[in-house]
């Protein structure tokens, strides 16, 4: 993690490098993550967690575009 400053005022960033995918699976590996909306970006994120082992669930608008 590194900290910055910008105009006066610290920011803490998590890097790639802080969270490699070994401790993701072991972090979420009791959890499922919620995605709301399948669009391009919903879709592409939950195909990819679902492809490294993590439990994935879509929640969509009834009668919406994705439905």
């Amino acid at each position: 993690m590194k900290t910055i400053s910008i105009d006066g005022h610290e920011e803490h960033i998590v890097e790639r490098s802080d969270w490699p995918m070994e401790k993701v699976r072991e972090t979420l590996k009791d959890e499922t993550v919620a995605v709301i909306g399948y669009g391009v970006q919903g879709r592409g994120q939950s195909l990819n967690m679902k492809d490294n082992g993590i439990k994935v669930i879509i929640g969509l608008r009834e009668g919406g575009h994705s439905w």
